[in-house]
């Protein structure tokens, strides 16, 4: 494959684009696997509500794709790669059910504020092209992401670190 040549801010938000759908799939697949391994009720359901933010993104930047003509680059997001493969090799470690949950959350909050960083990025950049219909998608998907990280953070708060700090030891 040829390498892309990102001359642009429009040539740098078309190369993201194929970055962002590799990542949204790698976290599609990923995600059930997390929310079967999940202990807390709340956490489950919270992952389950980002599985469903995630599907959204997906369908955006799709029917964005196809109206703006986008040719996807085969590119893979190897930062998203690496922070899920971090997420697995920790999650190995864990033994005891509370604190495989305030591990999960916390490498799920990792990967929740890249997204929050790259999104935001790409709408900052779409406002300064006035590429509005980009712009929107990008915000929106900022917002979603900004609003698992509010939850994730009360759960961390509230429920999960709590039960973690103090975890039942079962012989």
């Amino acid at each position: 494959m040829e390498s892309p040549v990102i001359n642009t801010l429009h040539n740098l938000i078309d190369y993201d684009i194929s970055k962002f759908v590799s990542a949204e799939n790698e976290l599609k697949m990923t995600l059930p696997k997390w929310i079967s391994q999940a202990n807390s009720f709340q956490l489950k359901t919270a992952l389950q509500k980002y599985l469903e933010f995630v599907g959204q993104h997906l369908l955006r930047l799709e029917e964005f794709i196809d109206q703006e003509q986008i040719s996807l680059l085969n590119v893979n997001n190897r930062i998203m790669q690496v922070l899920i493969q971090e997420t697995e090799e920790e999650l190995s470690h864990c033994s005891n059910a509370e604190v495989k949950d305030a591990c999960l959350l916390a490498r799920v909050q990792a990967i929740n504020h890249f997204k929050i960083c790259l999104y935001g990025t790409a709408a900052a950049f779409a406002k300064l092209l006035e590429l509005n219909k980009n712009a929107e998608i990008f915000h929106e998907a900022e917002i979603n992401e900004k609003h698992i990280d509010d939850r994730l953070s009360q759960l961390a708060e509230f429920e999960i670190n709590l039960k973690a700090k103090s975890p039942i030891a079962l012989p």
